[in-house]
């Protein structure tokens, strides 16, 4: 399993307790009559993980002194929603590898993973009733929704490589940092705090996200395949255009951008480490970090809005150290 600098354990600690309710209610109403069902959710949320989503929003319930044992159900409901975007984006992108293990569709085929991946978004439904709250119900009925567009939007995009920095954007705030979003929140509306407040939360959420899918996608020519649980390149291989080759085919010369260009598409990747060389040559390594420095500086001005106190100390502790991140 890849290693985890975030959340650090300074910062989980302040999480613990919470979440050891949290996972003792994943794994009761992982529950089903059918065998496989259980099995095959099991199996993927035991890969480990940072299980960053319920963290934010047990932190952000923190910082606004939320106190109520809903917290407990919608970070359950988070994490179920997140398990399923990944059981069905493995079938999507014909992933074989995911935390340093066979994926669910490797192990058990793509039927069974994409039906599990539906049974985990009807739990998480299921659960989300259970708080009573139309706005709660609303703001994750939304997520999933915009989620879901996001992922068509990529799979539209796949082997562009004209899609720009802006496009990009786009596709990551909504396949990615939509859920972060509303972990963040649904705190706010459970602590019943002020729109402004709602707002700074959302904020802080969707900036956080950004700048951490920003980072994964250095990582992907930057990092360490055993540390990483995944191979290099494999968005490439996927024919996803991500932000350190928008920036390489910007820096560098006629030639090496058309390399860059040939690869995104056809998905050949039997030059990717003379494409891994140009991206670190070209600077765009660096130039993705900053725009992930932005995201992160974002994320704490408005994790700053909040409440002075421990919690909202680690969520600014937290967009901090995510510049630090490696694996």
């Amino acid at each position: 399993m890849p290693s985890s600098p975030v959340p650090t354990s300074h910062t989980l600690s302040l999480a613990a307790a919470d979440m050891r309710e949290v996972d003792a209610l994943i794994a009761r109403r992982l529950s089903s009559a059918v065998p496989l069902v259980g099995q095959v959710a099991r199996y993927i949320i035991s890969a480990g993980g940072k299980r960053l989503r319920p963290v934010l929003l047990l932190l952000t319930c923190g910082a606004l002194g939320c106190r109520s044992p809903h917290r407990f159900n919608l970070a359950a409901v988070v994490e179920f929603i997140h398990t399923a975007t990944l059981l069905h984006d493995d079938v999507v992108d014909e992933s074989t590898l995911r935390r340093g293990r066979a994926t669910a569709n490797e192990a058990f085929g793509n039927p069974a993973s994409v039906l599990v991946g539906d049974f985990l978004y009807s739990r998480a439904f299921q659960m989300m009733v259970e708080t009573g709250s139309m706005r709660v119900m609303e703001i994750l009925a939304e997520a999933t929704n915009v989620i879901a567009e996001g992922e068509v939007l990529q799979l539209m995009n796949m082997h562009d490589a004209s899609l720009d920095e802006a496009s990009y954007l786009r596709v990551i705030r909504s396949k990615t940092a939509k859920l972060f979003e509303a972990s963040c929140r649904l705190a706010a509306v459970l602590a019943g705090a002020t729109p402004e407040t709602e707002q700074a939360c959302a904020e802080y959420g969707q900036s956080l996200g950004t700048a951490f899918q920003v980072i994964d996608d250095v990582l992907d020519y930057d990092g360490d395949t055993d540390e990483m649980g995944k191979n290099l390149g494999d968005d490439l291989r996927e024919g996803k255009t991500t932000l350190p080759l928008i920036l390489a085919m910007q820096n560098a010369g006629v030639g090496d951008a058309a390399t860059i260009r040939q690869a995104i598409e056809t998905g050949n990747v039997t030059d990717l480490s003379a494409i891994a060389r140009i991206v670190r040559d070209s600077g765009a390594l660096e130039g993705t970090r900053a725009a992930a420095g932005a995201q992160a500086q974002r994320a704490i001005d408005a994790a700053r809005q909040l409440p002075v106190n421990d919690y909202s100390g680690s969520l600014v502790e937290l967009a901090a150290q995510l510049l630090q991140r490696r694996s």
